[in-house]
């Protein structure tokens, strides 16, 4: 196993500790909100880090390309949903990412079957950095709703550009 990928398996674990600190905190600002806050970043961190690794030290490998946009995937569902449950994001806007994951997945697979990769786009990139500083932003200032509602709106725009963004541009492998 790389090391790139053993910092992947890094962030996937910190996930629990992540959602045990944020339901400890309740939502209160204080000790156990900033410490799933601190949490969130170092995980968020390695996202750039383990990408960083791979590419330098030719790491890239078929268990990584596969790990890490999941372990993305499940750390910023996991925030979404707490914050979904302490009705500080609507179910609605965390069904859209939920969708927009899906929906790009399944247009990844279709276009490997096919002999085709289609890569991260810069739009992709974009909406994870928005979505993760949003978060932390949320959790920063946990009380302050309208950031909350900010928040939504840009993580559920970016969300949206990027996924018809990734359709536009390869719409060509769902109908050959």
């Amino acid at each position: 196993m790389t090391t790139a990928s053993k910092i992947t398996l890094v962030r996937v674990a910190l996930i629990p500790v992540y959602m045990v600190l944020m339901y400890l905190s309740k939502g209160v600002p204080g000790g156990f909100l900033w410490g799933a806050l601190a949490v969130f970043i170092a995980a968020s961190l390695t996202d750039f880090v383990d990408g960083q690794i791979a590419r330098r030290c030719n790491q890239v490998s078929d268990f990584g390309k596969f790990l890490d946009p999941l372990a993305d995937k499940l750390l910023v569902i996991a925030a979404m949903v707490i914050f979904c449950e302490w009705g500080k994001m609507p179910a609605w806007a965390v069904m859209i990412v939920l969708t927009r994951e899906f929906a790009v997945t399944g247009l990844r697979l279709v276009a490997v079957g096919k002999g085709t990769v289609i890569a991260a786009g810069m739009s992709g990139k974009i909406k994870t950095a928005t979505t993760m500083i949003g978060l932390c932003a949320m959790m920063a200032f946990p009380t302050v709703s309208w950031l909350c509602w900010t928040v939504t709106g840009l993580i559920v725009v970016t969300t949206l550009y990027s996924g018809v963004e990734y359709f536009v541009q390869n719409w060509k492998c769902l109908w050959d």
